[in-house]
């Protein structure tokens, strides 16, 4: 089983973006991503520095943009993508506050436009909250996990996110947090956070209203991959769930360290970190040291091919494990499907008409690649899909 890793906030360097303008359509990508998000991406990610990338409003819908974007260029993910709750379960995603919203969308919930807008209310929103307080954060490493949460306490802070790998991140008010610094607990480092404020509290509770607000419009679809939340580290198996978690996710916890014992508990044997990369790998090597789980931190176009690699290997494992007996005909272009009249159960042979996509450039007619039967259509007529996404369902037929 593969596992995906969206960080989040706290993940951003200056210049980040830079060599990743390499690639086809990178720098149109993060303008169109820009217009949405209604703030300079391309700018930020390439110039901005450490005080600019700061700034919560603008630096969570780069976060989510930029990764987004690293999964489009890897091919999206393997396995369906369909809306189906039995689908892609091969893949596991996970994200870490902010990355939810990017694996809520690389699950099939969002659309990759209603996750970046919906990220640049949430970053909006959340920086007014800190606007009202002073609050901040700190990271504590080390020392005994028992005496730290009883440290933070102790302080009148909040353990906002345990995060594994002997890390907890304290949230509360700047005096408090410089107590906290001054009197850390037994064998215990205590790093200040460059964050505008105490994510993940109460003192974010006027970015929740306004969140709780907005997300009652949206149409959200269940999810086609296995989803875990931050919450608990349970998988998530409606759009609905999905969206109120990631409400609720603002002002309550985030625990990774949950989401990292799933993943173990689940027997993933790869794990691919989408940029900008790094921290979430170092957690889970930390969190799991010993184990023969591959790793692989994207911090560059560099290491797209080995991405690739790890993404056709698992793939060929999933393959070989399962042994599935039937084919999926995908789309071969972004547009709105149109379904033939055929119906489930049919002998199809060879090139058998199922219908078209149609763009906004063109209409492309989709056949059957081979002899066999329909098994399930898993798309209806005027469905939006993209490129690659399962279209019907077949069952080969085999030579005797």
């Amino acid at each position: 089983m593969l596992a995906v890793l969206a960080p989040g906030q706290g993940a951003q360097k200056p210049g980040m973006l830079t060599p990743w303008l390499e690639l086809p359509g990178a720098e149109p990508f993060f303008r169109w991503a820009g217009a949405i998000a209604d703030a300079d991406l391309l700018e930020l990610g390439t110039a901005g520095d450490a005080e600019a990338i700061k700034d919560t409003a603008v630096t969570q819908p780069l976060v989510v943009a930029m990764s987004l974007f690293i999964a489009r260029e890897l091919g999206g993910l393997p396995g369906p993508v369909a809306h189906s709750p039995h689908a892609g379960r091969d893949v596991v995603i996970a994200g870490h506050s902010v990355g939810e919203l990017t694996a809520a969308a690389l699950a099939g919930v969002l659309s990759v436009e209603a996750a970046i807008a919906l990220t640049a209310v949430r970053g909006r929103a959340m920086a007014r909250s800190c606007e009202r307080t002073p609050t901040g954060m700190s990271a504590v490493l080390g020392g005994d996990p028992d005496e730290v949460l009883a440290a933070i306490e102790r302080h009148g802070l909040v353990p906002a996110n345990r995060n594994g790998g002997g890390q907890v991140v304290a949230a509360g008010a700047l005096d408090a947090l410089a107590a906290l610094k001054a009197d850390p607990p037994a064998k215990a480092r205590i790093m200040p956070l460059s964050v505008a404020g105490a994510f993940h509290t109460e003192y974010m509770a006027t970015a929740r209203a306004e969140l709780e607000a907005l997300v009652d419009g949206l149409h959200p679809a269940d999810p086609s991959r296995l989803l875990l939340s931050n919450a608990d580290g349970a998988a998530v198996d409606t759009g609905t769930e999905v969206l109120s978690r990631l409400v609720s996710q603002v002002t309550n916890p985030v625990r990774f360290d949950a989401c990292l014992a799933t993943l173990r508990d689940l027997g993933v044997t790869a794990v691919l970190e989408l940029p900008p990369a790094g921290a979430l790998a170092g957690l889970a090597k930390r969190e799991w040291k010993g184990s023969d789980i591959e790793l692989l931190a994207l911090a560059g176009p560099a290491d797209l091919d080995r991405a690739r690699e790890l993404i056709t290997a698992e793939r060929s494992r999933s393959e070989a494990e399962h042994q599935p007996d039937w084919r999926v005909v995908v789309s071969p272009v972004r547009g709105t499907v149109s379904p033939a009249e055929v119906a489930e159960g049919t002998h199809l042979p060879a090139g058998t008409p199922l219908g078209c996509v149609r763009s906004r450039r063109e209409e492309v007619n989709v056949s059957a690649g081979y002899d066999g039967v329909l098994a399930e259509w898993l798309v209806h007529e005027g469905d939006l899909v993209d490129a690659g996404d399962p279209l019907a369902r077949l069952y080969p037929e085999v030579s005797a």
